[in-house]
């Protein structure tokens, strides 16, 4: 998407890769276009990608924040950060950006493009943004919405996965103990406190009687998560045995 060559099939072909038609082909222009470039031609300020990048970025941490927090009901405000960061960190949006081909159709200065602007994780990223806010500008919230999810739908998912994995302690606990000891462990709740907007929960994991480890938690399944844990970290500095 050269300067000069915004014709039907170039932006038709990006189009396609975006998932997305431009009603105002100028908000696509200006997506892609570097504050080096929009220098060089005597623009003003917001002839460049800056604003959109701006307003992207805002966009992509509602989107993200409310995919996670729709999907695990459970997960306090500590994780659900750290899932979003680690997809909207740089390198995440910088790859989706080179999927779609962002670089090639960039809008650069002299500098930057013989500095190898095209390729630059900072820019690609930068630009992802932008493009998403110019998406939200043209046609509103459900269609930004849904090019976050088709970019980074496959980000989302893996960092929700591993994260269900790691986090996940009960069923680690379980498999270590049936696998040494071929019984099944059981979790009760015996306790809580706090008013009922702000219930905390105790909970306690035993085998054959004998508690193995307690937790506590906004809800009985963090509770339960947080004394299978407790076991887990018990077994491996040798606190317990089977």
């Amino acid at each position: 998407m050269t300067d000069g060559g915004n014709g039907p099939p170039e932006r038709a072909d990006l189009e396609t890769r975006l998932g997305y038609r431009f009603k105002d082909a100028a908000l696509l222009v200006r997506a892609l276009t570097h504050r080096s470039r929009a220098y060089e031609r005597g623009g003003s300020q917001g002839d460049d990608w800056e604003r959109l990048e701006f307003l992207g970025d805002s966009l992509l941490g509602f989107v993200v924040g409310d995919w996670f927090f729709r999907r695990d009901a459970e997960a306090d405000e500590g994780v659900l950060t750290r899932r979003k960061q680690s997809v909207v960190r740089t390198e995440a949006l910088a790859e989706a950006a080179r999927r779609i081909g962002l670089g090639e159709a960039f809008h650069l200065g002299r500098g930057e493009e013989s500095s190898g602007g095209r390729d630059k994780v900072s820019l690609l990223a930068d630009a992802f943004e932008g493009v998403l806010g110019a998406v939200y500008m043209d046609g509103g919230l459900r269609v930004a919405r849904s090019f976050v999810i088709r970019h980074l739908g496959s980000v989302l998912r893996e960092v929700l996965g591993s994260y269900e994995a790691a986090e996940d302690y009960k069923t680690r606990l379980q498999e270590m103990i049936q696998a040494r000891a071929h019984q099944t462990p059981r979790y009760a709740v015996i306790g809580t406190s706090g008013p009922a907007h702000e219930r905390e929960f105790e909970a306690e994991v035993t085998l054959e009687g004998k508690v193995l480890g307690t937790g506590r938690g906004a809800s009985r399944k963090q509770a339960e998560q947080a004394a299978a844990r407790e076991a887990l970290e018990k077994f491996e500095k040798g606190e317990e045995a089977l």
